[in-house]
């Protein structure tokens, strides 16, 4: 077995069980991409087992602290059952969940999702790329499942030296399906959709959306960044009068259309945007027009802390405007998706946004994402996703 020996002081982060082994923490050592390490502290001390990664400033990330743990096919089986058997006990009212959840499952890289009878794996790092068939078998074996498709073609693969790869990984089927969720259907395609098709993470959101719909009976809302309708349709479930979505991909829109359709709602009582969300909520400001409620779920501005500023600006604008188009007593939900932004940042964007705008407001709830997208109290990197409900006085 290769041995990774770190820098003096190093080793602390490892004690306290987090899984990220940096470029710079590493004295000596390496390992072929994806390859099992001994990672021992300066002086000699175990502190874990780790997958190896040549390219990635990750440069290890660990399987296990348990010295006489041995990362072999049991492992990966044991592993993937106990994230599976996690789910049975958490509050999810879909057919479709996410089953591993990477860092916070003991599977570092590795995401995936359950579509009905369908699994959807994610494999992001060199250390899951490695072992892909053996946790491919694992998971099919603790699901009862036949079918998995893989959506190797996240960026973030490049950082570890992989190409895009997807395709039918195990199996063969439909790449359309529906997914059931609390009191809606949705269409997802997990060929194309985003992430692993869906954003499952907004699950309890759009739920929450709904309730607040039904309980303040919302004439005129907006969906912004609206994807393929989760939030609309929610709304409209609610018993939302109208809803105009706002998104720049057309074929996007058209599956919200369809969602729409899908769930027994008239056209009518949409309105659908191909467009910029910025440019519409400034001309929607000039045209004197306001909402009840207001969505704004935009996707991921920054990737990292190091990109944080200039997310910070985008976030402070787009919810500057849309306070100024909330009515008194409306409601804005309003998300980050971004690693780069702490809860604690965005809180503090948002108020400076309000400030700006000339608008308070009550903050109603701290939003984050659905159970089985889990943050560990050893991996806080695991809350990527941060919302505040805020109701304007």
């Amino acid at each position: 077995m290769k041995t990774v020996r770190l820098r003096a002081g190093k080793e602390r982060s490892l004690l306290r069980r987090h899984p990220w082994i940096f470029e710079s923490a590493i004295a000596k050592g390496g390992a072929d991409a994806g390859e099992t390490v001994r990672v021992e502290s300066d002086q000699g001390q175990f502190l874990g087992w780790a997958a190896f990664s040549p390219t990635s400033k990750i440069r290890a990330r660990v399987w296990s602290f348990d010295e006489a743990q041995r990362i072999d096919a049991a492992f990966f089986a044991a592993v993937c059952a106990s994230a599976v058997k996690a789910r049975t006990r958490f509050d999810i009212h879909s057919n479709a969940m996410r089953l591993v959840h990477g860092e916070s499952d003991g599977l570092p890289g590795l995401i995936v999702d359950r579509y009905g009878d369908t699994l959807v794996a994610q494999f992001t790092s060199s250390g899951v790329e490695r072992w892909k068939d053996v946790i491919a078998d694992a998971l099919l074996a603790t699901t009862g499942l036949t079918k998995l498709y893989e959506r190797s073609d996240a960026s973030s693969r490049a950082l570890e030296g992989l190409p895009e790869t997807t395709g039918w990984l195990r199996g063969e089927g439909g790449v359309d399906l529906i997914l059931q969720e609390h009191d809606w259907q949705l269409a997802v395609n997990i060929a194309d959709g985003h992430k692993t098709g869906f954003y499952l993470d907004q699950r309890d959101s759009r739920k929450r959306f709904c309730d607040y719909a039904r309980r303040l009976k919302f004439e005129r809302v907006l969906n912004c960044y609206c994807y393929t309708g989760g939030f609309t349709v929610a709304a409209l479930t609610g018993g939302a009068a109208h809803v105009t979505s706002i998104d720049s991909s057309g074929p996007a829109l058209e599956k919200a259309a369809a969602n729409v359709a899908l769930n027994g709602f008239a056209a009518s009582r949409t309105t659908f945007m191909d467009a910029d969300v910025n440019a519409s909520l400034r001309q929607f400001i000039e045209q004197g027009r306001g909402f009840d409620a207001i969505v704004l779920d935009p996707p991921k501005f920054a990737p990292t802390v190091a990109h944080a500023e200039r997310a910070a600006r985008a976030y402070k604008d787009i919810n500057r405007l849309a306070f100024k188009l909330l009515e008194p007593g409306g409601v804005l939900f309003t998300y980050s998706c971004s690693g780069g932004i702490s809860a604690d940042l965005f809180h503090k964007i948002v108020a400076s946004a309000g400030c700006d705008a000339g608008v308070d407001g009550y903050i109603h709830e701290r939003m984050g994402g659905a159970p089985d997208h889990p943050m560990t109290v050893n991996f806080p990197e695991g809350e990527y996703l941060k919302g505040l409900v805020v109701m304007r006085k």
